[in-house]
């Protein structure tokens, strides 16, 4: 057989693949975007609004406020002091001796306040003064007249109520208790201050 002068075709032999095959070949990726065709861009959503954060809980406020609140309870709940009981009270760190010695009178009063005649806000303040005065002038004992609550429309002593309330509540009363006869009975009470 005589030449041609052809060259030989590199090529196989057979049908031709076509384009298809060689984008296989040549990219996974190009096929996928072949078989799935144009695509288009969805409008963009607004992103939802971010979960506000839950408000810091004052845990200790909320606790002392319960506290306060149970306190205030016990408080109102507490038996009120009639006529002819007597008033005593004595901090921790005084010994009880101290209470009888006071009781009994052993303590000179060196200062009185009188608070007939005045109605519970003028008692009040009139008595949260003389012992703020006391205290600064120095003086340790002083005696506080509140008279005994019978000329009063209820058995409960008014007077004598808010005066036991009141200086049971002062960090500068170390005790108190009602007057020995002589010096008042149940219608007065001899009051230690602390030292200034």
């Amino acid at each position: 057989m005589a030449p041609t002068g052809k060259r030989p075709s590199s090529k196989p032999s057979g049908p031709d693949p076509g384009p298809a095959a060689d984008a296989r070949g040549d990219d996974d990726a190009a096929l996928f975007r072949a078989a799935i065709g144009p695509v288009r861009e969805l409008p963009a959503v607004q992103a939802p609004p971010a979960a506000s954060k839950p408000a810091p809980v004052p845990r200790m406020a909320r606790r002392d406020e319960e506290d306060a609140r149970s306190e205030f309870q016990r408080a109102l709940e507490a038996s009120f002091l009639e006529a002819g009981d007597a008033m005593q009270y004595r901090r921790d760190e005084v010994p009880p001796r101290v209470l009888r010695r006071l009781g009994r009178g052993d303590y000179a009063a060196q200062e009185e306040l009188d608070l007939h005649h005045a109605d519970s806000a003028e008692a009040e303040a009139l008595l949260r003064r003389f012992l703020r005065e006391a205290r600064e002038a120095g003086i340790g004992c002083v005696r506080i007249v509140h008279g005994k609550g019978l000329h009063g429309d209820s058995r409960v002593p008014v007077l004598k109520n808010l005066v036991d309330r009141l200086l049971r509540q002062r960090a500068d009363v170390l005790a108190f208790h009602s007057a020995p006869a002589a010096q008042g009975g149940g219608g007065a009470v001899l009051v230690l201050l602390k030292p200034r």
